[in-house]
C-alpha cells in the first residue's frame, strides 16, 4: 500500500515519452526495422509503464500523417518534451536510426575524438555535444531515460559517464568494418554447420535457407562518413564537400535550423575570419579550408546572423571540451545498442524488421514480470547476454551518473 504523501507524489508526475524511427525509405542507405521498433515501444510504454497515448510523441518518416524526423522537427520535439519537465515527471525518449561520426576539423578532442551523431531524415545531424546540453536543462529530480538503437550510439551523451561499456578503453575497441567482416564469417561458419548436420534456426541468427538466401538479412545502422558528405552533396548540388568543409557546408544549407554547435563553431570561425587583417591572428587549417567557401558571405548580415547570436562562453565549446569544466552530466540516462566506434544491427528475419538491440530490450521486458522492476545495469547486461547469444558483436552500453545505475528503467 502506498501512503497518502506516495499517492500525491504519483498523481502529480507526469510521464511523456519521444519515439523516433527513421527508416530512410527509397535511398540507398534505407532501413527496415526502425519504425517497427518505436511501434514496439509505444506499445510497452502504454501496456507496461502505464503511459498515456496522448502523452506520446510519434515522429517517422513512413507515414506522411505523422511529423516528419528532421533535424529542426527532432529538436523542436526534445525541446517540448523537457520545456515543461517538472520534479518527480519521467521522460523517456526512443530513437532508431542511422548514426554517423563527424572527424575534428579544428583542434577539438573529447572522449572519442568525434561528434557522435544521429541522422535526421533530412541529414541534418545532431551531435552529442546538443544532447548533452539537453538533458542538463532537465530539471533535478526528473529522470530521462535515452535509448538509441544507432551506430555509434554509445557516446550520444557527450562525456556522460560510462558505467557499462569500452567507448572509453583504447583497447577493447570494434570497428563498423570488423562488424561487416564478424557478420560475413559468422554466416559462413554457420554455413558450414547446417551443411555438417550442426546447429538450429532457433539458435542461430545468421541460417541460410535452402535456396541459398539468408533466412535473416543483417545491415548496420551506420552511415559512413564518406556516404554522409556524398548524400549532402547529393543534396545541395555542391561537389567540393570534404573534411574541413562538413560544417561550414551544414551551416549552409540549415542555416538557424544547424545544431546549436554547428552554429557555435561557425561564430567563432566567422569572427576569427573577419578579424584575418589583424597581424595578430593567425588561421587555422579549418579557417582557411572555410575562407574560400563562405568567404564572399562574411559581409552577408542575415547569413550570418544565426552563428553571430549564438552564445560562446570560450573557444572549448567548439574543440570538444564543451562547457563541463572536466564534470560528468548529472542528468541523462543513456542506453545504447553498442559502442562509440560500433554499429548497430538492423535485421529482417522471416518477414519481421526490428533493430537487434531494440528487440533484446523487448525480450528482457517480455521475460520479466510486470510487477517486478529491471535496473538499469540490469538491462543493459542482460540485453548483451542475448545479443551475444544471438552472435551479434555490437555491445549495449550505459551512460549516466552513479546514482542512476540501478534506479529502474523508465520508471
Amino acid at each position: 500500500f502506498f501512503s497518502d504523501k506516495e499517492l500525491l507524489k504519483i498523481a502529480r508526475m507526469a510521464k511523456r515519452a519521444l519515439l523516433i524511427g527513421i527508416n530512410y525509405p527509397g535511398s540507398t542507405d534505407e532501413l527496415q526495422g526502425c519504425v517497427n521498433d518505436i511501434r514496439r515501444m509505444q506499445k510497452c510504454l502504454v501496456d507496461r509503464f502505464g503511459f498515456a497515448e496522448e502523452d506520446i510523441t510519434v515522429l517517422n518518416d513512413t507515414d506522411k500523417s505523422y511529423t516528419q524526423p528532421t533535424g529542426k522537427n527532432i529538436r523542436q520535439a526534445l525541446s517540448d518534451l523537457i520545456k515543461p519537465a517538472k520534479s518527480g515527471d519521467v521522460l523517456f525518449v526512443h530513437y532508431s536510426g542511422h548514426g554517423t561520426r563527424v572527424p575534428p576539423e579544428t583542434e577539438e578532442e573529447d572522449d572519442t575524438n568525434f561528434d557522435e551523431c544521429i541522422v535526421p531524415s533530412d541529414l541534418n545531424p545532431i551531435p552529442d555535444d546538443d544532447f548533452r546540453d539537453l538533458v542538463e536543462q532537465v530539471p533535478e529530480g526528473c529522470q530521462i531515460t535515452i535509448v538509441s538503437d544507432s551506430c555509434h550510439s554509445g557516446g550520444l551523451i557527450d562525456e556522460a559517464k560510462e558505467q557499462i561499456g569500452e567507448s572509453t578503453n583504447r583497447e577493447t575497441k570494434v570497428s563498423s568494418f570488423e562488424f561487416e567482416i564478424g557478420n560475413c564469417l559468422h554466416s559462413v561458419f554457420v554455413k558450414l554447420l547446417a551443411f555438417c548436420g550442426i546447429g538450429s534456426s532457433h539458435v542461430e541468427t545468421r541460417e541460410i535457407v535452402e535456396e541459398g538466401e539468408r533466412d535473416e538479412v543483417v545491415k548496420a545502422r551506420f552511415l559512413p562518413l564518406e556516404r554522409f558528405i556524398t548524400l549532402l552533396k547529393q543534396q545541395t548540388g555542391q561537389d567540393n564537400i570534404e573534411i574541413g568543409k562538413i560544417r561550414p557546408t551544414l551551416f549552409d544549407v540549415f542555416g538557424e535550423d544547424s545544431s546549436p554547435k554547428i552554429k557555435k563553431f561557425m561564430k567563432v570561425i566567422l569572427t576569427k575570419l573577419r578579424k584575418r587583417n589583424d597581424q595578430s591572428t593567425l588561421l587555422g587549417k579549418t579557417e582557411e579550408s572555410a575562407l574560400g567557401y563562405i568567404e564572399e558571405k562574411l559581409n552577408d548580415e542575415h547569413y550570418i546572423k544565426p552563428a553571430m547570436q549564438a552564445q560562446v562562453k570560450s573557444d572549448r565549446e567548439i574543440y570538444g571540451e564543451g562547457s563541463s569544466n572536466g564534470l560528468f552530466p548529472d542528468r541523462g540516462i543513456l542506453l545504447s545498442g553498442c559502442q562509440t566506434d560500433e554499429a548497430s544491427a538492423d535485421v529482417k528475419k522471416s518477414g519481421e524488421a526490428f533493430g537487434a538491440f531494440s528487440n533484446a530490450i523487448q525480450m528482457v521486458l517480455s521475460e520479466t514480470d510486470h510487477k517486478d522492476k529491471i535496473t538499469n545495469k540490469e538491462m543493459v547486461l542482460r540485453a548483451r547476454e542475448i545479443l551475444k547469444k544471438q552472435r551479434f558483436i555490437q555491445r549495449p552500453g550505459l551512460y549516466c551518473n552513479d546514482r542512476f545505475v540501478n534506479a529502474p528503467f523508465i520508471c
